[in-house]
Parts: C-alpha cells; sequence; structure tokens
C-alpha cells in the first residue's frame, strides 16, 4: 500500500514570535522535519500542505505575510507537492485528492498543525474518502481554547483529539511508535 507524508500548515504564524503562536510547535516541527527526512530518503510521496487565510477578519496565515511561509525546518524541495488551502480540510476545494489518487497513494501519515481544526478536519475526511490514515500525535501542535468560561489547556485539547480520532479514523501513534512500524509500510 502506497504511503504519503501529509505536513499540514507547518507554517511560521504558528511557531514562537507567529501570528498564532501555538504550544509545543517548536517539537511538532522537530518532529515533521524527521518525518520528512524519513519520507525523503525512501522516495515516498510528500505533500506540504499551505494554509492561506481569505476569510474577512482572519488574523494569520495572512496572504502576502512571511506567517504564511512553510516553516525553514521543512522547507520543500523543488520536487515536492505543495497544496495551498483556504479551509481547516485539506481536500476542500483543492486538488489533494486528485494529487494523492495520481501516485496512488492509499495511506496517509498526517502531522502539523492545528490538532483540533486542520488535523482533525484532514483525518477524517482522508478517512472518509477511503484513505487509511496515521496521525504521529508527538508531530501536532495546538494551542489553549475556551469553553463554558474556563481555559482547556493545550495538552487537554490535544489529549481530545487525538483519542477522537484514534476511536475511528486513524491509527494515532507516536513518532517513536512509527519508527518501528516504518518498515511494514512499503
Amino acid at each position: 500500500m502506497k504511503t504519503a507524508l501529509i505536513l499540514v500548515d507547518i507554517q511560521n504564524d504558528y511557531f514562537p514570535g507567529g501570528r498564532m503562536a501555538l504550544e509545543g510547535m517548536n517539537a511538532a516541527g522537530a518532529i515533521a522535519k524527521e518525518l520528512l527526512r524519513f519520507f525523503r530518503e525512501n522516495k515516498w510521496p510528500t505533500f506540504h500542505i499551505q494554509h492561506i487565510s481569505i476569510q474577512k477578519g482572519a488574523t494569520f496565515f495572512l496572504p502576502d505575510s512571511d506567517g504564511i511561509e512553510i516553516h525553514e525546518s521543512i522547507k520543500p524541495l523543488p520536487e515536492d507537492s505543495v497544496v495551498q488551502k483556504h479551509y481547516p480540510n485539506s481536500f476542500r476545494d483543492t486538488n489533494l485528492y486528485e494529487q494523492l489518487s495520481a501516485v496512488a497513494v492509499k495511506r496517509m501519515v498526517i502531522c502539523g498543525a492545528m490538532s483540533h481544526m486542520c488535523i482533525d478536519a484532514t483525518t477524517r475526511a482522508a478517512a472518509d474518502l477511503g484513505f487509511s490514515c496515521m496521525v504521529v500525535h508527538d508531530g501536532c501542535a495546538t494551542r489553549d481554547l475556551e469553553f463554558g468560561g474556563r481555559t482547556i489547556p493545550a495538552k487537554d485539547v490535544h489529549g481530545s483529539f487525538m483519542s477522537a480520532l484514534g476511536s475511528a479514523y486513524a491509527k494515532v501513534l507516536s513518532f517513536e511508535d512509527f519508527q518501528m512500524q516504518a518498515e511494514t509500510l512499503t
């Protein structure tokens, strides 16, 4: 089963100093870098997803800003595919499905940001489209959220969404577990 790496929104605005810095983004970026190295060494397809905000009132990933640039730690090579999107779901109004189909991908390894938004939406859509999905949880990051007058810590937001994805949409595993299973992916 052909496997592709999907690097979702690993862009400058999510890193420290960006317009929407996430908790743990440096660590998640380091894992994404290792995943990308592994996929490149094995000559497996990689897809960089780049969010560009076009909605009125958007505060980050603004067009023509440094914040939309894919982070230096995983900079795409000329042969890497970059799919630009405007919504949380990486398949909505993009050609990601067609690109994956063109190279016969059946399984996706997903990492990036935000756990509760674009990782969730992309993974659920991919599973609904028939892809087998793996989410490398320590290669994902999120932020604190507010609900019911209280702050939900980022680690709890992340854990809740990874748990939900793991129950029906994806195999959710650590990078270490991914490394141990990687040889079975071909």
